[in-house]
């Protein structure tokens, strides 16, 4: 679990697909790596640490004195944004949050849900604007005022465009210093996480709502029953008259 107040800017190293990964039964596979330089995640860094890059929770499978390692299953290279990163590329980071610790932020979990695209930036006073074009599929669940995750950051929705599939949020000026998103481009992606409450909520009301459908169905299909018994019925009494 995450709060999404990045602690760093780290920086990638390398990213992509190797050879004689070792695997679970002594075999060897292939696999994508993501090594990362950064200073704040070695800070207590162990095998096995969950580390959040770009709002996806990785898990640290090597580390020296200045860079963590981790391997990035399928599911992650489909969803994120992480097998377009090259050397040099800024990237959030963010240690596992304490229990115990303040959550300045919101519960992030680091299950990015999908990407969006950058297709707008307002500079107003010192704080920035951002307008984010979100897949259909993920624009339900994002909520006006609502949190949500980009790129790992706990952001707050200003506005949503449920017709244009947008939405967008405002950056302080410390923000702008302190994370990735002010430095990409109009068109580059960014990672999305739909808050988990929201998440629950959709799912209930989704079953919910198919729960309801098939009751009607049932209770149509016993009624349209009902109808031709009594129709048979009335054909009958109407014999015997």
């Amino acid at each position: 679990m995450f709060t999404g107040i990045v602690e760093e800017m780290g920086k990638v190293v390398s990213m992509g697909e190797q050879d004689g990964l070792e695997l679970w039964d002594g075999s060897t596979g292939t696999g994508y790596v993501l090594v990362v330089e950064c200073k704040v995640a070695l800070d207590g860094c162990y095998l096995g640490a969950s580390i959040s890059i770009n709002g996806v929770c990785l898990t640290a499978t090597a580390f020296d004195e200045s860079t963590v390692t981790f391997g990035v299953a399928p599911e992650t290279i489909r969803r994120t944004n992480l097998v377009k990163l090259k050397p040099g590329d800024p990237v959030n980071v963010e240690r596992a949050a304490k229990m115990n610790d303040r959550n300045s932020g919101h519960y992030v979990q680091g299950h990015v849900d999908g990407t969006g695209k950058i297709v707008k930036k307002v500079q107003e006073g010192d704080s920035l604007w951002i307008t984010v074009e979100v897949p259909p599929e993920l624009q339900g669940g994002i909520v006006h005022k609502g949190f949500i995750a980009i790129d790992g950051t706990s952001l707050t929705v200003c506005d949503v465009d449920s017709a244009a599939n947008t939405f967008n949020f405002m950056l302080v000026a410390h923000t702008q210093t302190a994370v990735i998103i002010p430095q990409k481009d109009i068109g580059q992606e960014v990672n999305l996480e739909l808050d988990v409450m929201g998440k629950f909520v959709q799912q209930s009301m989704q079953t919910l709502n198919d729960r309801v459908a098939a009751l009607e169905s049932k209770v149509s299909e016993q009624l349209g029953l009902i109808m031709q018994r009594l129709e048979c019925l009335e054909v009958a009494a109407q014999g015997k008259q």
